[in-house]
């Protein structure tokens, strides 16, 4: 036959494949095939590059886009992600897959799969001619595709479905033709030419699916039996060889009847082909399937850290080294086998996520979160919420992550309330404002317009305000222990507004233009509560901020770093005004202080700030030690998501009333619970002690040369209406 009949023959069985009605058409195909025929034998009998010639124009136009050659391109496979102790925290996966070498896969899964699939591999080349010729037989009168392929043509088809890039292509992949048939033979021939037999069958066991989401054989071992590939036995083998040909069928977790059968048919070949002995097949095939399986959820959900595995997925597909965009970043974590070494500490995420679950629960109208950043390092230890993630509304699930700004969890955030006062103090500090300087501070007071300027010298509007929970001559000290609104609105105006909106965004911040007005000082800014960790996180840090980094390193499939992420961090603050700032938060630890007063005290030295909204909407708790800065927050929210009033809302069973609210009496011991759980895990340091006080002028010409001892606030709850703004 000239190469042109083969080519005519070829075209003629391809294009001629259709239903067949009756047992004439039958014999009609039968006389096509002996035409296929002939070009399987030309197969064997010529080199692969005249078979080539003689195939490259198949009329079948779904092939004419797929690769005529067969590449080695790597699977895809799983990536994990891990914690900053090695712990697993996820999973990213398209194809749950971890390549091995056939070294570490046991000889009797080998000795298993090839009894099953291609007795005769080791023998024969890239077809096994009478195999091939029955499958084309039932491919053509049956439009079913049968067995008879070999390991390496079998191997073809995998990686043409494996490495297809559109829809079309993957349908020509798996198309029941006999030019399909003839492709992969074609392939075949030229791929066992490039690869020794090992080779062969190591890719076709790292790539074939074993069904439930496992792809290739160590994810169908670790699932399916909990061991290892290289720890298989024979009745382990046997079932999971039994599963290539159909695994959908004979899924053992939903067939198991079917699964038990197939695996003692595999059993009952590896005996006839003499690969165990006939009374081992019989006591195996007595045996029940022994299943142990291990689940790999795909992603965050039901993870001990699954809002902090959101951000960090969230985090790394904006990472250049990834890839130039975010789809070739998706791709990349899904299917490039990718080990993510986290900041994330198991020990304080789970504390926060105890503190949490036990404080807010996931139906409530409420939103309780917490986030933990190392100060100095930006390391984001831990991130948790009341809503556990899931689509699930009637059990309180979401996909929105609060713990994070928009970019990373698609929450606008929350105001953060008297927590902003510190912003305030770092401005005066910074402009050279003695913490001794004391202001007059009544119930109420009115600043006037044109008393605040903002960043564009522009004057703002009357400002009514009023405290919520003390009042009287207050120096820095005292006025921000006691958080008294109308002493920061006096320290606000001669720090400037502008400063302190200066020294937050300094500090992280994003300061909205309309926030730039005289109640900035109280807190209407919204924020997440990871912005505020990493705000806080500065003072505890010595003055540093750095940026929140969830991320420590990225390792290839191979072992290799791809990115290494270390610190991000700028001073923005003197050591001496970081000093202060801490001498001043530590108070509310303290005896007597917002904090201390509600059960928030700790064994190791630690400051912080109480934060209550106008309105009620969010409560706040911003404490640190120099090791460690936590932001906890309650928040009232719609069904959509946005801030509500908390007054009115029942949390874990307690309704709440307006006197209720408060950032030191709900939100305070959510913190200490996290907190109090794991000090024993910190360093224990103290803080840097702050500069010596200098005598300095009051408005009434006073001279005082050392900050007064807080007085015993009257509400220690920080409760009571701000009058424009936020409370203590």
């Amino acid at each position: 036959m000239s190469w042109h009949e083969i080519r005519s023959s070829l075209r003629h069985a391809a294009t001629r494949e259709k239903q067949h009605d009756g047992p004439l058409s039958i014999i009609g195909t039968m006389v096509l095939l002996s035409a296929a025929a002939g070009v399987l034998i030309a197969a064997i009998a010529v080199p692969g590059t005249a078979l080539f010639a003689a195939t490259a124009n198949n009329v079948s136009n779904d092939l004419v886009n797929l690769p005529l050659r067969l590449d080695d391109q790597p699977n895809a496979q799983t990536t994990r992600l891990l914690a900053s102790n090695g712990d697993l925290i996820a999973y990213f996966y398209e194809e749950n897959r971890q390549d091995i070498p056939l070294s570490k896969i046991s000889p009797i899964m080998q000795d298993a799969l090839l009894s099953i699939e291609d007795a005769r591999f080791y023998e024969h080349g890239a077809l096994d001619l009478k195999g091939t010729l029955r499958a084309l037989v039932n491919n053509a009168s049956e439009g079913q595709t049968q067995g008879g392929s070999s390991i390496t043509q079998q191997l073809v088809k995998l990686t043409l479905v494996s490495q297809a890039t559109t829809k079309e292509q993957r349908l020509a992949a798996i198309k029941k033709s006999t030019s399909r048939k003839i492709r992969e033979l074609k392939l075949a021939i030229s791929y066992e030419e490039q690869h020794t037999k090992k080779e062969i069958l190591e890719r076709y066991l790292n790539l074939a699916y074993f069904g439930a989401s496992a792809y290739g054989i160590s994810a169908a071992s670790y699932h399916y039996f909990s061991v290892s590939p290289a720890k298989l036995n024979v009745r382990q083998a046997a079932t999971l060889a039994g599963l290539v040909k159909n695994p959908v069928e004979y899924d053992p977790g939903v067939y198991p009847e079917k699964a038990l059968a197939r695996r003692n048919t595999v059993l009952a070949v590896m005996a006839r082909l003499g690969k165990i002995s006939e009374a081992d097949a019989r006591r195996y095939q007595a045996a029940p399937l022994g299943l142990k399986v291990t689940k790999y959820p795909n992603g965050c959900v039901s993870t001990v850290a699954e809002f902090s595995c959101d951000y960090i997925r969230r985090y790394l597909l904006k990472q250049d080294a990834l890839g130039p965009n975010t789809e070739a970043r998706q791709r990349a974590l899904e299917r490039g086998g990718l080990t993510i070494k986290s900041t994330i500490d198991v020990t304080k995420q789970k504390a926060a996520n105890k503190a949490v679950a036990s404080t807010v629960k996931a139906r409530d109208k409420a939103i309780g979160a917490i986030a933990m950043i190392e100060p100095g390092s930006g390391a984001v230890r831990a991130l948790t919420q009341s809503r556990p993630m899931g689509r699930n509304k009637k059990k309180g699930q979401s996909f929105i992550n609060f713990t994070v700004p928009r970019a990373y969890g698609d929450s606008g955030g929350f105001p953060a309330g008297s927590t902003f006062k510190m912003f305030t103090v770092a401005a005066a500090l910074k402009q050279g404002i003695d913490v001794g300087q004391t202001f007059r501070s009544p119930p109420k007071l009115t600043v006037p317009a044109g008393t605040y300027f903002d960043c564009e010298g522009r004057g703002t509007s009357p400002w009514p305000v009023s405290n919520s929970t003390s009042s009287g001559t207050m120096n820095m000290y005292t006025g921000t222990r006691l958080s008294v609104n109308t002493y920061f609105a006096q320290l606000e105006e001669k720090a400037g507004l502008c400063n302190a909106v200066r020294a937050a965004e300094s500090m992280g911040i994003k300061v909205p233009d309309q926030d730039v007005v005289g109640p900035f000082t109280l807190g209407v800014t919204s924020v997440s509560p990871l912005d505020m960790a990493a705000a806080y996180a500065t003072a505890a840090s010595g003055g540093m901020y750095c940026r929140p980094r969830p991320v420590k390193e990225i390792v290839d499939a191979n072992g290799k770093t791809v990115k290494k992420f270390g610190p991000s961090c700028k001073r923005v603050l003197s050591e001496d005004e970081a000093a202060q700032i801490n001498d001043i938060l530590r108070g509310v630890q303290e005896r007597g202080g917002f904090g201390f007063s509600n059960g928030t005290g700790l064994r190791v030295p630690s400051a912080a700030k109480t934060g209550t909204t106008q309105d009620n909407k969010a409560v706040w708790y911003n404490g640190y030690t120099p090791d460690l800065a936590t932001a906890a927050m309650i928040a009232g929210v719609k069904s959509n998501g946005n801030p509500k009033s908390l007054a009115g809302v029942t949390i874990n069973g307690r309704l709440l009333n307006f006197a209720s609210v408060g950032g030191s009496s709900l939100a305070g011991p959510m913190w200490a619970k996290a907190m109090q759980a794991i000090q024993d895990t910190l360093d224990g340091n103290n803080f840097q002690r702050p500069p010596k006080v200098k005598p300095t002028q009051t408005r009434s010409g006073r001279k005082t040369t050392a900050p007064e001892k807080p007085k015993k606030p009257k509400t220690p709850n920080d409760g009571g209406d701000s009058g424009g703004g936020g409370r203590g």
